[in-house]
């Protein structure tokens, strides 16, 4: 088996896409076949890449369970009355001041933030939507019958509706633009004008947005001093420049993702994880991804395991002959990483000292809410669009994880920026998370297809050069890392690592999200993680139980990994490696490809 063979049966075309036959049918003619996958990406473009046919599915499968179960029916019924009742007496009180709201935002949700919201009619309208809210969330709940995965769809399409439908939303509702309108006779208008209009002129130029910004890549960002030693058509290597006199003999390689680009690991000197450890005398080593177009339509998975992290590794071990390497992979990065470490152990390659793994999915059985996007309907839609385009679009990839945090990151964004007037806080890890880049359409489709939809890779159906790899052959050292409130990697989906591996692992559990839970430098304020260690052999413990009895530290945990890699590495004796023949300074050329 092939790479190309990691897709289903029904995937066979030249270019690792999905055709239209299935086992009992042959394909569509290509001319046939061609002009349909046209006619869906066309209408994948009105949709933002959404298939109307899984939102449709979803919603046939939903309402049908529940038309056919009337105790349903009626519980919801009641529900609906209770709601109402309260709302009822909230109001009838909310004039005298003493009245208590019956419904309370989630702890995440900060719309309601403003103290003007307490009051009538205010109140009147918040409550309204928590209402209704809590009333969808009991409607849309997992019930018996109905595909867990359209009850999941449906309840995020209502939320999305919902965040839409705030009164939070609108000038004339909402307390706080209220306020800072008559405060400001109106100045906030004047200039949430002048920013929509700046954040139309960059959509229609290709821009990545309207705002202006102090940071710079190269300058303020990416900018721990290093030179690129290698490039090939996927990635640039960066080795940095010692700040020791002496280094660790065992140097650091990292494996970022491709989704993003690599400078999440090298944001500000202050809180760059990358000059952190090269300041503990180690010698690092980053991979700085190429942001494909559509030349690169057909690289594929594979090409990112050989292509990438394997030249990575050949040309550190040109710098430096017959040293182990300790490996660490970011996200996506870590998935490759894994499927490398994997295959390396299988093969007798014994270059890898430990492997570390940063918010890094192996299992994607609970891989959060970006299984909404994942199914057969969904991703042909996806695939179609891709397939006319060579990759998928950083726009889109944005866009998705933007709607799984709408209330937050499209619509409070919005209010703040257009009706507030506020220009967007200029911070580090915002200025990254607009530098999108693009992802290949053939890796893509498998990525999509071999891990997130079949999860080959802890299910043993997963081959690399025709031979099964397995995550139990690993035994170099782990290292994982979860973040509490990732919406991307879910901390417990992550901590499936320790059931599918049986050597050394440390687990961390920090707290964060799955960039800041990361980005946790030494004196960041309000962080905590729990730590963990499981020798080779022992029993599994499950997530919820390891994190009970494990806790909190208060603090970061890049000294906990830097103290841990220096028990694998030695002291610091070494002369640090020069390069022979730098090809640029970091961070590169890469990295500003848009």
């Amino acid at each position: 088996m092939t790479h190309s063979e990691m897709l289903p049966k029904n995937t066979p075309d030249e270019h690792g896409a999905p055709c239209a036959g299935t086992d009992d049918q042959p394909p569509c003619p290509p001319g046939r076949d061609a002009f349909d996958r046209a006619a869906h990406a066309a209408l994948a473009r009105m949709t933002g890449g959404l298939s109307p046919y899984a939102a449709a599915a979803a919603w046939a499968d939903w309402f049908a369970h529940l038309a056919a179960s009337p105790g349903r029916q009626r519980d919801l019924a009641e529900h609906a009355w209770t709601n109402a009742t309260k709302l009822a007496a909230f109001a009838a009180r909310a004039g005298s001041g003493d009245a208590q709201p019956p419904f309370a935002a989630r702890p995440s949700d900060h719309r309601f933030a403003h103290p003007g919201w307490a009051n009538a009619p205010f109140s009147l309208w918040q409550q309204g939507l928590l209402a209704a809210q809590d009333w969808w969330d009991d409607a849309t709940a997992r019930a018996h019958g109905t595909l867990p995965k359209n009850s999941d769809r449906v309840a995020f399409m209502v939320r999305q509706m919902l965040d839409m439908a705030s009164p939070s939303n609108l000038p004339w509702l909402n307390p706080e633009i209220i306020e800072a309108t008559l405060g400001r006779n109106g100045r906030n208008l004047v200039d949430g004008a002048r920013h929509a209009v700046a954040d139309a002129q960059a959509a229609l130029t290709g821009e990545k947005d309207g705002q202006t910004s102090p940071f710079r890549v190269g300058e303020t960002l990416a900018c721990t001093p290093g030179d690129v030693i290698y490039r090939n058509e996927l990635l640039e290597l960066i080795q940095y420049r010692p700040q020791t006199g002496k280094v660790r003999g065992e140097p650091i390689l990292i494996v970022p993702a491709w989704i993003m680009k690599y400078y999440i690991l090298d944001l500000r000197p202050e809180n760059s994880l990358i000059n952190y450890l090269v300041g503990q005398g180690f010698t690092v080593f980053a991979i700085s991804w190429r942001n494909p177009g559509v030349e690169q339509r057909d690289l594929t998975l594979e090409d990112y395991r050989t292509k990438g992290v394997m030249a990575a590794l050949d040309a550190v071990a040109g710098v430096l002959p017959g040293a182990k390497v300790h490996a660490c992979g970011y996200c996506l990065g870590g998935t490759i990483l894994s499927i490398a470490a994997a295959t390396m152990a299988r093969d007798g390659d014994d270059r890898l000292a430990s492997v570390t793994l940063l918010a890094a999915q192996t299992d994607f059985t609970e891989a959060g809410e970006l299984m909404l996007f994942v199914d057969e309907a969904q991703l042909s839609f996806l695939e179609d669009m891709m397939w006319d385009r060579g990759y998928l679009d950083s726009a889109q990839m944005a866009g998705a994880f933007q709607a799984l945090r709408a209330e937050d990151l499209i619509w409070s964004r919005a209010v703040r920026r257009y009706f507030l007037g506020e220009d967007a806080e200029a911070f580090d890890i915002a200025v990254w998370s607009r530098d999108t880049t693009r992802m290949p359409y053939r890796m893509h489709s498998q990525y999509l297809r071999a891990l997130f939809m079949e999860n080959r890779l802890t299910s043993g159906r997963f081959a690399v050069d025709g031979r099964v790899i397995a995550l139990k052959d690993i035994r170099a050292p782990l290292f994982v890392v979860g973040t509490e409130l990732d919406h991307i990697a879910p901390w417990r989906s992550v901590y499936k690592t320790a059931l599918f591996t049986s050597g050394d692992m440390d687990f961390v559990l920090t707290n964060g999200g799955h960039n800041a839970g990361i980005v946790s430098e030494p004196g960041h304020a309000h962080r905590h993680y729990r730590i963990g260690h499981r020798a080779a052999g022992d029993l599994y413990v499950d997530p919820d139980g390891w994190a009970a009895e494990h806790a909190p530290k208060d603090g970061s945990w890049w000294p906990a990994w830097s103290d841990w890699l220096i028990r694998q590495s030695g002291s610091v004796d070494a002369d640090p490696p020069a390069p022979d023949a730098p090809l640029c300074p970091a961070p590169g050329t890469y990295v500003f490809e848009t």
